[in-house]
């Protein structure tokens, strides 16, 4: 699902700016619900924000009217970037470098699909499992980084425009098509080097998840494998709340 959660003006001054694939969903519900303002949501699905997915922003329209993007953060896709238009346009600004709330995302933190079992074969070891020891690697780190290296691109713009950014770890859900040892070892990895970016990860790993680290089902969207429920998104409300949004 990538339905956006809100383009309207919010009945009082927005808290933060909302952005992400579909993990931000539950977010803008929790915070829609609990009457909290905001502006944002869901703009693509998770493997769109891991590549490359911005363009120069001195070259390219923005749609903000002047015919280029202002040396701004400029979404590639037409469709991402309208919606991203209309969220900043009811914040009454012309651009990200002129955002004055924090801006709340999700890309880049779809370790699912980094952990897509095929792509680690060539890795396993004789008995099918991915071993410890390169999990800990730096080939293993550089690999991951590669394959967010649009979303670290974000950040790094993000950081030098100035501006607060917290990501919410996703459900700690981990489908078939994905290995599990794979999923939280690169999810370590990308959230390492968010925090290295001056992103505040928002880790509710400790709150949601059994001994085995995965996603109670209480906080679990019961109808896929992925999603976190709108309890799981109140809680993460609750976390920004609490760090002053």
């Amino acid at each position: 699902m990538t339905t956006q959660c809100s383009t309207t003006t919010p009945p009082g001054p927005a808290r933060f700016l909302l952005l992400g694939d579909s993990h931000a969903g539950c977010v803008g519900r929790a915070a829609r619900q609990a009457g909290l303002p905001f502006v944002g949501g869901p703009v693509g699905s998770g493997r769109d924000f891991l590549g490359p997915f911005l363009d120069d922003g001195d070259d390219v329209d923005d749609g903000d009217g002047d015919g280029d993007g202002d040396g701004d953060l400029v979404f590639r896709d037409a469709e991402t970037r309208r919606l991203v238009r209309e969220f900043l346009d009811v914040l009454g600004v012309t651009g990200f470098a002129g955002l004055g709330v924090p801006l709340v995302c999700t890309f880049g933190l779809s370790a699912h699909a980094v952990a897509t079992r095929q792509n680690w074969d060539i890795h396993r070891d004789r008995h099918g499992t991915v071993p410890e020891g390169f999990l800990r690697s730096g080939l293993f780190a550089g690999l991951v980084r590669a394959g967010v290296r649009g979303a670290l691109a974000f950040y790094e713009q993000t950081a030098a425009l100035g501006l607060r950014v917290l990501a919410p770890l996703p459900p700690q859900r981990v489908p078939g098509m994905s290995d599990p040892a794979v999923f939280f070892a690169a999810q370590d990895v990308i959230g390492a080097e968010l925090a290295a970016r001056g992103v505040e990860i928002v880790d509710l790993r400790a709150r949601v998840t059994d001994g085995s680290g995965r996603q109670r089902p209480v906080f679990c969207q019961a109808d896929d494998t992925i999603h976190g429920n709108l309890a799981f998104g109140r809680l993460v409300v609750a976390e920004l709340l609490d760090r002053g949004l």
